[in-house]
C-alpha cells in the first residue's frame, strides 16, 4: 500500500467514476481493515457561508495580521501597504499609509509579518522594479525584509533577501505579467524561534525550477538577513537566497513564461490548532492572465521538512487571487494562527468562514476484500453521510463519486466489483456529503 492517504488501484478502461469494472492488480490476496485515515492526507476543509467582510483596504496581495496590546493590526497592499487596526477585525479602521526608509524602484507588497518577544516588528515584501523588458511592462518580483520599531507605522528597509537565479529573465514571456523572479510569498517562524521559513513562488529558469518552493533563515539573523537567507535545492538549504537555485516542492504542470502556463502560486500558510497542523493554501493558475482554475489545500506536521506537504487537494473551483485565514480567536487569530473555525478570504473579500475537520476523529474505516476477479469495499452503515469517491490523480482534485450500488450486510456498507485489464492508477476515498457550500462552484 502507499502511504498517501489513498487506496490505489489499476483501471485500464475507464477515466470517470462510474466503476462498473477493472480494479486491481495482482489476484490471490485479501486486505481488510485498512483505516483510510492513517496516511498524510487526513483532513477535510468545507466553506459554509458567513456574513460578508472586506479588508479596509485594497487587497493585491497576502494579508499579515498582529495582535499587540489588544488590538489586531492588519496590513493590506496594492503596490503600497497600508495598516488598520481595531478590537477585532470587524473592527478594523483607521486606515493610513506605512512609510519606510528609502525608495526602491516599483511597488511593495508587504505580505508576512512577524513580532519578536521585544516587541519589535519584523515585514517581509514583494518588490515589482521597473523598466526590466524594453518595449513591454513585464517584471520579476524579489523579496525583501523589514523592521519596525512602532507597530508597522514606520519601516526601515533591510534589503533584498530572495531573487531568482540571474540569467532567467524571459522578456519574451506570455503570462501577462512576469518575466521572471521569485515573489508572491508568505513566512512561517518555527515554534522554537530558531528558524524562519518562506513559501514562495518561482517563476524563472527551466520548468524544473518552477512552482512553489521554500527558502529558511536563522531568526537570529533577523536584523542583518542579507546573504543569510538559504534556498530550497536537491534536498538541502544550500542554494544562496540571492541568485540561487531552487527546487519546487510543487512543480509548475507549463511553464511560466508559455501563454498556456498552469502553476500553484502565492501560497498561504497558517497553524491550524484544531488539526495540529500547519495548512497551506494556494492559487492555482491556468493560461495567460493567470486565469484562476481553483483554490487548493495541503497539509504539514514538519515546517523543517519541504518534502513532508500533501499533494494539494482542490478546495474550490475558480475563486479569486490571495486567498487566506484569518483566525477568530481574540488575541491570537491572524493569518498564520487558526482554529477549526476561520475567516476565508479571496483578494480582501470573505463571504465564508472555513471549516477544517481532522477525518481521524471520526470512524471512517474502510476495508477491501479481494477473491480473484471480485473486489468488495465495506465501511460502517452508521456512516451515511458518507460516499465513496476516486479521483485518476488526486493533486488535481478531481474525485468523482463511485455510482455503483452499496448494500448493507452484517452492519456493513458493502460494494462489489468485477476485476480486470489494469494498468492506470486509481485513487478511493470516503468523503463527506454535503462538504462545503451548497453553491455549484465548490467541491
Amino acid at each position: 500500500m502507499p502511504d498517501d492517504g489513498y487506496f490505489r488501484w489499476f483501471d485500464s478502461a475507464r477515466s470517470g467514476c462510474g466503476w462498473t469494472d477493472r480494479l486491481i492488480g495482482t489476484g490471490g490476496w485479501v486486505l481488510t481493515a485498512v483505516v483510510l485515515t492513517s496516511a498524510a492526507v487526513a483532513e477535510a476543509a468545507s466553506l459554509r457561508r458567513a456574513p460578508p467582510i472586506k479588508f479596509p483596504h485594497e487587497t493585491d496581495s497576502n494579508s499579515p495580521a498582529e495582535w499587540i496590546d489588544g488590538q489586531m493590526y492588519l496590513f493590506n497592499s496594492a503596490g503600497h501597504p497600508y495598516r488598520s487596526w481595531g478590537t477585532n477585525l470587524i473592527e478594523l479602521s483607521r486606515t493610513v499609509a506605512v512609510t519606510f526608509d528609502d525608495q526602491v524602484n516599483g511597488g511593495r507588497w508587504l505580505e508576512a509579518t512577524c513580532r519578536n518577544s521585544d516587541g519589535i516588528l519584523y515585514g517581509w515584501y514583494h518588490n515589482e522594479p521597473h523598466g526590466l523588458c524594453p518595449g513591454n511592462t513585464l517584471t520579476a518580483p524579489q523579496i525583501g525584509a523589514l523592521r519596525s520599531t512602532d507597530n508597522g507605522a514606520h519601516w526601515t528597509d533591510l534589503g533584498i533577501i530572495l531573487r531568482a537565479r540571474d540569467g532567467t529573465l524571459r522578456c519574451d514571456a506570455r503570462n501577462g505579467y512576469f518575466a521572471g523572479g521569485h515573489g508572491d510569498f508568505c513566512v512561517t517562524l518555527d515554534p522554537m524561534r530558531q528558524h524562519l521559513y518562506l513559501f514562495l513562488s518561482t517563476y524563472a529558469g527551466e520548468l524544473t525550477e518552477q512552482g512553489i518552493t521554500m527558502a529558511q533563515m536563522d531568526w537570529a539573523d533577523r536584523d542583518a538577513p542579507g546573504g543569510k537567507v538559504w534556498k530550497w535545492w536537491q534536498g538541502a538549504w544550500q542554494a544562496p537566497g540571492l541568485g540561487g537555485n531552487v527546487t519546487p516542492i510543487f512543480l509548475a504542470t507549463v511553464a511560466w513564461e508559455r501563454s498556456d502556463c498552469e502553476s500553484f502560486w502565492g501560497p498561504s500558510v497558517h497553524w491550524n490548532s484544531g488539526l495540529g497542523k500547519y495548512v497551506m493554501l494556494l492559487n492555482r493558475a491556468k493560461g495567460a492572465g493567470w486565469v484562476q482554475e481553483g483554490i487548493y489545500l495541503s497539509y504539514s506536521t514538519n515546517l523543517a521538512d519541504p518534502l513532508s506537504w500533501s499533494a494539494p487537494e482542490k478546495l474550490l473551483r475558480g475563486g479569486a487571487w490571495y486567498p487566506q485565514v484569518i483566525g477568530l480567536e481574540s488575541g491570537t487569530g491572524t493569518d498564520k494562527i487558526a482554529g477549526k473555525v476561520a475567516r476565508f478570504f479571496m483578494g480582501g473579500k470573505s463571504d465564508y468562514e472555513i471549516v477544517f475537520q481532522d477525518e481521524r476523529t471520526q470512524p471512517e474505516e474502510i476495508a477491501l476484500e479481494r477473491t480473484g476477479n471480485v473486489a468488495v469495499f465495506s465501511w460502517p452503515a452508521a456512516l451515511t453521510n458518507f460516499t465513496l469517491v476516486c479521483s485518476s490523480n488526486p493533486s488535481e482534485g478531481n474525485w468523482l463519486k463511485v455510482t455503483n450500488s452499496a448494500h448493507v450486510v452484517d452492519g456493513l456498507l458493502r460494494l462489489t466489483n468485477d476485476l480486470s485489464s489494469l494498468t492506470q492508477s486509481l485513487f478511493f476515498r470516503l468523503e463527506r456529503l454535503g462538504s462545503g457550500s451548497p453553491d455549484p462552484d465548490l467541491r
